[in-house]
């Protein structure tokens, strides 16, 4: 899980092959770099940064993206 703020690498997309190729269609690739705007209480949207593109997505479709954190470099910058 990506912290707000936080950011991350896509290194997987999990689930059935149209799902991936929505996720795909957003920009949500594998090796793409993304950042963790918001996330709404109660399991409402995550508001993702990609290519300098907001994105919202579900709270289901977001965990079928795996993304590597570097916790270590996040620290540094804040």
């Amino acid at each position: 899980d990506l912290r707000v703020s936080e950011e991350g690498r896509i290194t997987t997309l999990q689930g059935g092959w149209r799902q991936q190729a929505h996720l795909r269609a957003m920009g949500l690739v594998e090796g793409q770099v993304v950042r963790k705007l918001s996330a709404l209480a109660w399991g409402g949207p995550l508001i993702v940064l990609i290519n300098r593109a907001q994105i919202a997505i579900g709270r289901g479709m977001a965990r079928r993206i795996i993304v590597e954190v570097n916790r270590k470099d996040n620290d540094e910058k804040n």
